[in-house]
């Protein structure tokens, strides 16, 4: 299950450099995990050739673009109601053109055709470089569709523009699909199989984000610990490789080591792990390069043996808490975070209360949680009942946030009187008098600006905290500055 990004907002409409003969405009707007905003920035490059233009005012543009999130049933609805938006921009603008891009163009096809009739063109993950030839098909009355699944990773080729960059930090796409078939799981079926990118494009963009002034890069994935490099294809044909391929294949192991030589002074991050593929030659490659990040997302999805089986998670309790001491052994100040569900099919209460067990154990630094929405066309939608009621699940997700919240702020109190190396991202969205950046743990730190700009590494000595933030006084620029 993906990383999600604050699905109940709205999706950020994005904007790059703008090329001086480009006469068209577009806008396009991302929801849900990472990999859909890394991809918007594809499709913005892709179209840029095309002649497009990004703007911020949705009225302005001649094509607009949404690019979206199946993983839950609340993400599409979003997507309904922002569609609506555009239906009543465009009988003021009858030329616009309207695309859906992603996991739900994936997931319906041409039924988005039929269901809404203000789409344009639907195109899935894997046909953006389709795009041109769709938007021709669009002027010339045809149907416009394309959500065929690659073998290939995708978009190796393409160099991403940054949309809406803070200039400092960058996401790089390394692998595509989930090969895991996780019951409550849609990614499968609108992402494709796991298939990675070559490493050496990998560093040669890490290298070229360097260049341009960027100090923190986030190695991106739906499951990054399954990233294989043999010479391209997909991952569960790595057993037809060749003896040469099989020697000098690279793990991702071996590609974050790469990518913390190639640049000692960027900051290196990853996203999303699985508890199944991780294996401790990742988390001993973090704790020998000071450059890669003390920080795991590591999703569980529930504390109960007998729901992570009905889930066809391939991890055991007893297997995730001896992953999550090893960490601890090796780096002891690893951050951890978690994705977890609660409610799914035929979960009890011993159930639930394995799972806030298993979260006293581990006291994540933070967490995504979430109801169980059933997904169709999943196998846990065609073959389990919804059975726990909306209710039950209500209370348990309240549960499950607030002992969260208990164990964010013991995470935070520790680093009281401790300081921490910042990389400046922003100003802080409270005081424009503050500056706002993370620490290695990815915990959020705001501090007063003083003479520090964007870009900055700062140490920060923390004076107070919430259960989401460190608060402190600058003391000097890091040695990575």
């Amino acid at each position: 299950m993906e990383k999600i990004i604050d699905e109940n907002k709205q999706g950020e409409s994005l904007v790059l450099e703008q090329k001086k003969d480009n006469t068209k405009k577009l806008f396009i707007e991302s929801y849900g995990c990472a990999m859909n905003f890394s991809d918007s920035e594809i499709v913005a490059s892709i179209l840029s050739d095309q002649g497009y233009n990004t703007t911020q005012h949705l009225e302005d543009a001649d094509l607009v673009l949404v690019n979206t999130c199946s993983i839950r049933d609340k993400a599409e609805q979003t997507i309904r109601k922002r569609l609506e938006k555009y239906n009543a921009v465009k009988k003021i603008n009858p030329g616009m053109k309207v695309g859906v891009l992603g996991c739900m163009a994936e997931r319906l096809k041409s039924k988005f055709l039929e269901e809404e009739k203000i789409v344009d063109l639907v195109v899935g993950p894997d046909a953006y470089k389709d795009l041109p030839n769709l938007l021709s098909d669009v002027d010339e009355g045809r149907d416009a569709i394309n959500v065929i699944l690659s073998k290939e990773e995708t978009y190796g080729d393409i160099s991403p523009v940054r949309l809406n960059s803070n200039g400092i930090t960058a996401f790089v796409s390394i692998t595509r699909g989930c090969d895991n078939m996780c019951t409550f799981c849609v990614v499968p079926f609108t992402r494709g199989r796991e298939r990675s990118r070559d490493p050496q494009s990998i560093i040669e963009e890490v290298n070229d984000l360097w260049n341009k002034g960027y100090k923190e890069v986030t190695l991106l994935g739906q499951n990054v610990d399954s990233y294989l490099w043999y010479g391209g294809g997909l991952k569960k044909d790595f057993d037809k490789a060749t003896d040469i391929q099989k020697a000098t294949a690279v793990s991702f192991s071996n590609l974050l080591e790469l990518c913390a030589k190639a640049q000692p002074k960027m900051r290196i991050r990853f996203s999303t792990s699985n508890p199944q593929d991780m294996t401790l030659d990742v988390v001993e490659t973090m704790a020998k390069y000071d450059n890669i990040c003390n920080y795991i997302h590591l999703p569980v999805q529930s504390g109960s043996n007998r729901i992570l089986k009905e889930m066809n998670r391939q991890h055991t309790v007893e297997e995730y808490k001896a992953l999550i001491d090893n960490i601890r052994r090796i780096i002891p100040d690893c951050g951890i975070s978690q994705d977890m569900i609660t409610g799914f099919p035929t979960e009890t209460e011993a159930d639930h209360q394995d799972t806030l067990s298993l979260m006293d154990y581990v006291k994540y630094d933070f967490g995504y949680m979430f109801a169980y929405s059933e997904r169709p066309g999943t196998l846990a939608e065609r073959k389990m009942e919804d059975d726990v009621p909306h209710e039950i699940k209500k209370r348990r997700l309240a549960e499950i946030v607030a002992l969260q919240q208990k164990h964010s702020q013991y995470r935070t109190e520790q680093f009281l009187g401790k300081t921490v190396e910042v990389l400046i991202e922003k100003p802080s969205k409270k005081s424009d008098a503050h500056w706002s950046g993370r620490n290695p743990q990815s915990t959020v730190v705001v501090f007063p600006k003083e003479n520090y700009k964007v870009g900055d590494f700062v140490n920060v000595k923390v004076t107070d905290c919430t259960s989401a933030t460190l608060i402190g006084e600058a003391v000097g620029y890091s040695k990575n500055n």
